[in-house]
């Protein structure tokens, strides 16, 4: 007796085979992924850094790195790539293995302003990271000249208020955080000043300190040597608490404009499909380094805070830090290209 060909019965057995192949390697990748997670790391760790040596970013990342490299036994290691407002580091950090061996230490800049402030980008944040653990908070200090009449910000928007577009500020570019969050400012106090935009932030504070500007917004790393050494004069934070490296220096909350807070942050990000239980054992590590009072103490001593954050409190920090600095986008009229 011939038995009649039926291609879609062989289909059906083979597809059920499939199905049994496939849900029985389920437990297998998620034993791999565990048992990945639970070796990790057994070789050095590279974080991709978009700035120079000795800004804010790699000088914290740098504090955490080590602290990540002796709790591990591991090397983690700080490679900079600084250019294009974090942007060329970023896009390197989407070509790599999402495998936990590549990290992207990254700012507020490239993760939430960036995404409003460029047309184009290599890299969209929600489909190609994945923040595993904030760093700290960086204050900036409003600054001026230590020969200017300005001791306080009432005594600042006083003046702007009485000579609109008299006075001017300098940022590190334009679209940067510290010229949006001084436009934040200038919307909140309904003054007027000038924007001179520099090419980084160092430039700008070098014609603060010689008198050809008259404020600045800059990070506390950046400005505590020239505050502490008189050639600056801090009259504000833009932190919503006061910073422990300026303890007696009001923020411009505590100076009329209830509720202001403008601070750049930094954290610790991975490609978007690194297993989540590497994910889940850097935020643990991370946050662990932060606790320690030997870091929090390297912290303050540079002018910043921890942000110790779960990954849940992380997903609702990002979402909202980008609908925030979109907004001062949009206000400041910035665009990068």
């Amino acid at each position: 007796m011939i038995t009649a060909f039926r291609p879609f019965e062989r289909f059906r057995h083979g597809a059920a085979l499939l199905t049994v192949l496939a849900w029985g390697l389920v437990p297998q990748l998620a034993s791999a992924q565990v048992a990945s997670a639970q070796d990790y790391p057994n070789k050095p760790v590279r974080i991709l850094l978009g700035f120079p040596v000795g800004q804010a970013t790699d000088v914290l990342a740098r504090i955490v790195a080590g602290k990540l490299s002796s709790l591990n036994g591991q090397q983690f290691f700080v490679e900079n790539r600084p250019g294009a407002a974090g942007i060329i580091a970023s896009e390197m950090a989407t070509k790599v293995e999402p495998d936990g061996y590549t990290l992207l230490a990254s700012s507020s800049g490239p993760l939430a302003v960036n995404p409003s402030l460029y047309s184009k980008l290599p890299y969209d944040v929600a489909r190609d990271f994945v923040v595993v653990a904030g760093i700290g908070i960086v204050p900036y200090a409003v600054v001026v000249n230590p020969a200017s009449s300005f001791t306080s910000i009432r005594g600042l928007v006083d003046r702007a208020k009485a000579q609109p577009g008299k006075l001017n500020y300098a940022s590190g570019g334009s679209g940067v955080t510290n010229h949006l969050v001084t436009e934040m400012f200038k919307a909140a106090a309904g003054i007027d000043m000038q924007h001179i935009p520099y090419k980084g932030g160092p430039a700008g504070l070098a014609d603060l300190v010689g008198g050809q500007v008259d404020v600045m917004f800059e990070t506390l790393p950046a400005t505590l040597p020239l505050i502490r050494g008189g050639k600056l004069r801090a009259i504000a934070v833009s932190s919503a608490e006061r910073s422990s490296a300026l303890p007696d220096m009001p923020t411009i909350s505590e100076s009329g404009y209830p509720g202001f807070s403008g601070v750049p942050w930094i954290a610790m990000a991975a490609p978007a499909k690194t297993p989540r239980a590497i994910v889940e054992r850097l935020n643990a590590d991370i946050n662990r380094i932060l606790a320690s009072d030997e870091v929090r103490q390297s912290f303050k001593a540079q002018g910043a805070e921890t942000l110790v954050m779960s990954l849940d409190q992380l997903a609702s920090f990002l979402k909202a830090e980008t609908d925030k600095w979109a907004r001062a986008v949009k206000a400041s009229g910035a665009k990068a290209d």
